[in-house]
């Protein structure tokens, strides 16, 4: 079924065009293994395997990792009650509920299909903002969710993924050692192909990230009407992570692909081609034009 939020039609081509490349890629990385390795049966049954899991089990993994916990509305009933009214709004059906055990001020979904999905927040979050500027949040992870960009970017960071374990695996097996040079020969041959596949990977990820948080905080403040509640949450969540602990991010950074805001907190200095998210100042903006155009009341 069809929720309310608007198709993003942009974010659409975004997601296809970035699949069509990553598809193109894995083939080329699975063929270059299946050469180099000579065992078509064990690359593909492997690469296979781990594809199925990410998928399939993909929210069972990201609510592991964060320690994260489902709950129920006599758990958290202002946490529901705000996702009920805005699942209404959106004619979409409910996501499940988890919250994290965690100062980190964030949010994410996750889930293969919004019929899957999770929608996880923090007690952090749930401790710095206001019951608005959560609407604003939950609003945002709802879109999300609506518009399948939480399964796209599941699927297509498996890539990097597997490109990562097969060249620390090369890099720390030993088998172009015990090989000889010919062996030596193949495993950088093997290294040199998952670095490549990684860092491409990496660049076309990233650029769908950085669209989809702008296209998630204009539906969210376009549902809710309070683009600047939305604005007001985004100042509040940034500021805080920055001053977080860097030992406390360390476990979190895997997930800022799909963070409501990037646990890096303050600007680094990056370039924007690295960045999961907009800056700070660009996601202010963009909802500064959403208000302008709902007519929103400073």
């Amino acid at each position: 079924m069809r929720s309310r939020f608007a198709p993003d039609r942009r974010l659409t081509i975004r997601m296809v065009t970035v699949v069509f490349l990553l598809g193109l890629l894995y083939v080329a990385f699975v063929a270059a293994l299946i050469v180099l390795l000579k065992s078509a049966v064990l690359v593909v049954v492997i690469i296979g395997a781990l594809l199925a899991a990410q998928y399939w089990y993909s929210d069972r993994i990201a609510l592991f990792a964060m320690r994260a916990t489902e709950v129920t509305p006599e758990q958290q009933p202002h946490l529901h009650g705000a996702l009920d009214r805005l699942c209404a709004a959106a004619d979409m059906a409910k996501p499940r509920v988890a919250v994290a055990e965690s100062a980190l001020p964030n949010a994410f979904a996750t889930g293969r299909n919004p019929d899957r999905a999770v929608l996880c927040v923090t007690t952090g979050l749930l401790r710095r903002l206001e019951p608005d500027e959560l609407e604003g949040v939950l609003a945002h992870e709802l879109s999300h969710v609506a518009h399948r960009d939480v399964a796209v970017i599941t699927i297509a960071s498996f890539l990097g993924v597997v490109a990562g374990l097969v060249a620390r695996f090369a890099l720390y097996s030993g088998l172009g050692r015990r090989a000889g040079p010919q062996g030596a020969v193949v495993v950088a041959a093997v290294m040199g192909a998952a670095v490549t596949v990684y860092s491409i990977s990496f660049l076309l990820i990233r650029t769908l990230s950085r669209y989809r948080e702008l296209a998630a905080d204009r539906a969210a403040a376009q549902l809710t009407g309070r683009p600047s509640a939305l604005a007001s949450a985004l100042v509040k969540v940034s500021g805080d992570i920055a001053r977080i602990p860097s030992r406390d991010l360390r476990t979190a950074q895997t997930f800022n692909a799909f963070f409501f805001a990037p646990t890096l907190g303050r600007e680094r200095g990056l370039s924007n081609l690295f960045a999961t998210h907009p800056t700070l100042q660009q996601r202010l903006d963009a909802l500064a034009g959403v208000s302008a155009r709902l007519g929103e009341p400073d």
